[in-house]
């Protein structure tokens, strides 16, 4: 299996405040955005940042227990979500949340490492992975 983290998405608060910050603070242009949740393009993975209590709820934790962010691992199809999430339990995870196609499509679901740190596993259409391991962004 690859080494690669395909995402970081931070839990934020203010969709309209953190937008200001990393679009003119960093000067940093969005590649998809909702009232919910910005991702940023970065080299060779993605950024997002997403209002906590829909972060919490899609990774079945409580907003007050969850860390504020998850990482994401992509794999390149559907069929690989479920047997890499089963692996990641079988080695000392924690099923957070079973994998459930969300509405813009695809699969995901999470995973917790022995220390509660959560793990998204998911396959996205849109985010296609180079050979090398970098996952892409596209609209």
């Amino acid at each position: 299996m690859q080494q690669q983290m395909s995402v970081v998405t931070l839990g934020i608060d203010d969709v309209a405040r953190s937008r200001r910050f990393y679009v003119e603070g960093f000067g940093w242009t969005p590649v998809f955005e909702t009232d919910e949740i910005i991702f940023y393009q970065m080299n060779g993975f993605v950024l997002g940042t997403w209002l906590r209590s829909p972060m919490a709820e899609d990774s079945a934790r409580s907003a007050a227990g969850s860390s504020g962010f998850a990482l994401a691992h992509n794999v390149e199809n559907e069929a690989g979500v479920a047997p890499l999430m089963d692996q990641l339990v079988a080695a000392g995870g924690e099923l957070l949340r079973e994998a459930k196609a969300p509405p813009h499509g695809g699969l995901n679901g999470y995973v917790g490492d022995p220390d509660g740190h959560a793990w998204e596993i998911a396959f996205n259409h849109a985010w296609p992975i180079s050979p090398e391991g970098y996952v892409t962004f596209k609209a």
